[in-house]
């Protein structure tokens, strides 16, 4: 059975995202990542908490953060911190981090791979309770430990491109990818699941995307959509008909905002990353893609409050929840 799981952005107050982790909760989805967006939104560890304090059951972390934006013992001292609240519910989503988290603070992505693996290391030594040395490309540690750390935190990885997939496929417990051009999946789990099994590991799979079944909600994807297609692999843009010249005015607009970003997406350029169509088109959509691929997770990304119960009250049923 695929679980349920939701992705919180916190562009709304505090209170309305506990409202809809605490839904989430009543209606059978097993986590609540909570996108860490920077000054883009609400504080990541900050909306966590107050979700943990309102919740009994409904596993929660970041998803995703970063490496750059915080020292990598910080990360691991929040979550380790949220779990101690939560009573063991706490997980860790790392990745390379986007434009719309990074561009505004003046951070380049440098050395992608490195830093993220980096922040793997250094978390799960952390996360062992033991002391860690560590001297890295981007951190050092001399003998750290984090005392009240639960060893089985689990880490997973967001990512697209193929090395770091892999990256996550052997280093970390699971793997959530993240509205994939959908003509890729198949091949990208593949390749996922190799990765893992040629390291005696089975990672498992989180799948997010939106489920688009009306015009608002379309709306929402293409403001959601603007930093995605401009940080997608040369190959995805050019599949679907995205030019260069298209990407550079969409990365200008995002300086003034995802809504002057939206207005430079096609809808065109949507539809193969979503799940999109009536009711009953996305329910089925839906469960052919779990039977088909085997996804352990379906993520539904809340990125607009209004609707975001129905939202998720579709999905349930579609996933038996």
């Amino acid at each position: 059975m695929v679980q349920g799981a939701l992705n919180l952005i916190p562009e709304v107050p505090i209170r309305r995202l506990v409202e809809l982790a605490q839904y989430a909760e009543s209606v059978g989805y097993k986590r609540c990542w909570v996108y860490d967006e920077g000054l883009a939104a609400r504080d990541v560890y900050v909306t966590l908490t107050a979700i943990a304090v309102a919740t009994n059951r409904i596993e929660l972390g970041p998803g995703i953060t970063n490496p750059y934006t915080r020292h990598m013992s910080s990360t691991a001292g929040a979550v380790a911190a949220l779990d101690e609240l939560s009573g063991g519910r706490a997980f860790l989503g790392v990745g390379a981090g986007g434009s719309l988290t990074l561009d505004p603070v003046g951070i380049d992505r440098h050395r992608p791979l490195v830093a993220v693996g980096e922040l793997i290391d250094v978390c799960r030594g952390l996360f062992s309770a033991q002391p860690v040395d560590h001297r890295g490309e981007f951190t050092e540690l001399r003998h750290a430990t984090i005392a009240y750390a639960r060893p089985a935190t689990e880490i997973w990885l967001a990512g697209r491109g193929p090395k770091m997939l892999a990256l996550g496929a052997t280093r970390c417990d699971g793997v959530m990818l993240d509205f994939i051009y959908k003509p890729n999946l198949g091949p990208i789990l593949e390749s996922v699941r190799r990765a893992g099994a040629d390291t005696g590991r089975a990672p498992r799979i989180s799948y997010s995307t939106l489920v688009v079944a009306d015009d608002a909600t379309m709306a929402v994807a293409r403001r959601h959509m603007t930093y995605r297609l401009v940080d997608s692999p040369a190959e995805v843009k050019q599949a679907i008909g995205m030019s260069d010249a298209d990407a550079t005015r969409m990365r200008a607009a995002l300086a003034d905002g995802l809504d002057a970003a939206a207005e430079q997406v096609r809808d065109e350029w949507v539809h193969p990353f979503v799940i999109s169509g009536t009711v009953d088109a996305c329910a089925s959509e839906l469960g052919e893609l779990g039977e088909r691929y085997g996804i352990d997770e379906f993520l539904v990304p809340v990125l607009d409050d209004r609707g975001a119960e129905r939202v998720l009250q579709v999905v349930a049923a579609a996933l038996g929840l």
